[in-house]
């Protein structure tokens, strides 16, 4: 058995790493959105569409390829330094990376070679040279995502924040550079696109050395710690066995995130085709809707998941080591407050991007674009809330040994979309496209809490985790949208009233959070110093002594 200080060790570097989880994935999403905006006024919307159908395909074959393993390889390893397996863990790394270099290489080429097809499957065929450009990416990806499940199985996530946040600075300096270059050779814009896309490749590539040399060192410092003491004679899986385990594991969370990439890709060529055939545009029009569609409003409604996805990313570990030792009391506590937490982050940046779309996206990009953008960001933001309640909920569902569950509920939602989106975009035109896209979140995550509730017994409290965060959401965001219309209309400009309504927004909402009681003394005291701010919160009478309900 593990003692108290592996114990103490390992929850401190689960909330380290959320922590720096958070922080890299906030400045990848920043950087990428500050990336986007002089790429955007550089090449335009229809030099985006070209940059995004090539994006999407690549999207599609990066959760096939990587989607499942680094969390096998994270569970598994997990599992084996709950034991002291030195040697299992070992022998999975190195079989994981022998797998994904092959899966690697494979994708590459299919994606290279394949590149025409793909742009005639969805109908952008100029987008075939941006395919190309960003196929390389696949092998590099690989590379790194067996070493992120690594060390993930060891809960040192510092190594893959870094990297993330490296590949979003090369692929900012050298595609901006890069576009700027084939711009003033005066290149065809699929060609200006397909050069600003070499940046994610080459980014890639710099966070895989990252991810190598980290590795490295980590073990000749002896970073990389076991939870109990070594067991030499412990009994080591064969290959081909660790293999089938990491496949049982691996295949159904990369179908679970292929059916959402696959569903994105066909919408996208649904969209093309029906705002194509309904008469609503022609083709290059169609193309700059999608370019304006998903440089600027799924930018930003991709940007607020971030600060959820570091909790579930390291539940899995953490929870698939509960489960292993039989700790199932402490699993549902971390469950409970990671659902809590999931709630609270989720709600208020819904509906705050939803009802301020329009102001936001006025911040970052042109008058004009923002106004084709801001109708569509503001449906789409309310599917905010439902991916980071699918997010979580699938984590549970990995951890618990039922990762197979998920696929079901993707399924379900990728059907729900594709059929909403053909109909909805004849009916009511390009307002068809996020509408679908909040239908089938809300169909995934119905599902997965069935899942969830069945299988690991938990039914969280609908008033505590829901209703309270979206009474103190409402409270904080009316109040913002009053700021920003009077001080907008009467003192300051649209920009500065924007950033003082948001400031507004946080400031009541974040001591309505602990008035109205959203949280517990638990969920406070499994954070970073949680001692510290339960006493700091009892004294300001905003979180009663006792474990009981803030």
């Amino acid at each position: 058995m593990p003692d108290i200080s592996s114990q103490e060790n390992n929850k401190k570097l689960f909330f380290s790493g959320v922590v720096a989880l958070t922080i890299a994935n906030i400045l990848v999403k920043v950087i990428g959105v500050f990336f986007k905006i002089p790429l955007q006024h550089s090449i335009g919307d229809e030099g985006m569409g070209y940059f995004n159908s090539a994006y999407t395909i690549y999207t599609l074959f990066f959760m096939i390829s990587t989607a499942g393993l680094p969390v096998a390889v994270s569970i598994l390893v997990s599992q084996s330094r709950a034991k002291g397996n030195l040697r299992r863990v070992r022998r999975i790394f190195r079989l994981v990376l022998a797998t994904f270099l092959v899966i690697g290489t494979v994708g590459m080429l299919l994606m290279f070679f394949g590149a025409r097809a793909f742009a005639g499957l969805i109908k952008n065929e100029a987008s075939y040279y941006c395919i190309m450009a960003i196929a390389p990416t696949i092998f590099f990806i690989c590379a790194s995502s067996a070493l992120r499940g690594y060390f993930q199985g060891f809960q040192r996530m510092y190594p893959t924040s870094v990297s993330e946040v490296i590949e979003a600075i090369g692929k900012v300096l050298i595609g901006i550079l890069a576009a700027k270059f084939a711009l003033s050779r005066g290149y065809p814009l699929p060609v200006v696109a397909a050069y600003a896309i070499v940046g994610v490749t080459v980014g890639v590539a710099l966070g895989m050395l990252y991810m190598i040399l980290s590795k490295l060192i980590c073990e000749r410092k002896g970073k990389l710690t076991l939870l109990a003491p070594v067991d030499d004679d412990a009994e080591v899986e064969s290959r081909r066995v660790l293999l089938g385990q990491l496949l049982k594991i691996a295949l159904p969370i990369a179908l679970t995130a292929s059916v959402s990439s696959l569903t994105s890709m066909l919408d996208l060529g649904i969209m093309m085709r029906r705002l194509q055939s309904s008469g609503l545009m022609n083709a290059e029009e169609a193309n700059a809707f999608y370019g304006n569609y998903t440089t600027l409003a799924v930018p930003m409604f991709n940007l607020p998941p971030v600060l959820i996805y570091p909790i579930s990313y390291s539940i899995v570990p953490l929870l698939s080591s509960l489960f292993a030792a039989g700790n199932r009391g402490r699993a549902k506590q971390v469950i409970e407050s990671a659902l809590r937490f999931s709630a609270m982050l989720a709600i208020p940046c819904a509906l705050g991007l939803s009802a301020l779309a329009g102001p936001i996206l006025r911040l970052l990009y042109s008058d004009e674009s923002s106004a084709t953008a801001a109708p569509m960001l503001s449906i789409l933001a309310i599917a905010v809330f439902f991916v980071g309640m699918l997010a979580v909920t699938n984590a549970v569902l990995q951890a618990c040994g039922k990762a197979h569950l998920p696929v079901v509920s993707m399924v379900a939602g990728g059907a729900v979309k594709l059929v909403s989106s053909y109909i909805l975009i004849g009916e009511i035109g390009t307002a068809g496209t996020p509408v679908s896209t909040v239908l089938c979140y809300v169909t995934a995550v119905v599902i997965n809490m069935i899942f969830v509730i069945k299988y690991t017994g938990i039914m969280p409290s609908v008033v505590k985790t829901y209703v309270r965060p979206l009474f103190a959401s409402a409270l904080g965001i009316a109040c913002a949208c009053l700021v920003y219309r009077v001080l907008s209309e009467r003192v300051l400009g649209g920009d500065l009233s924007t950033l003082v309504s948001i400031c507004i927004a946080v400031l009541i909402y974040l001591p309505a959070v602990f008035l109205l009681r959203c949280i517990t003394e638990d969920d406070v005291l499994v954070l970073p110093k949680g001692e510290r701010i339960a006493r700091i919160l009892r004294r300001a009478h905003l979180l009663p002594s006792g474990k009981k309900e803030a």
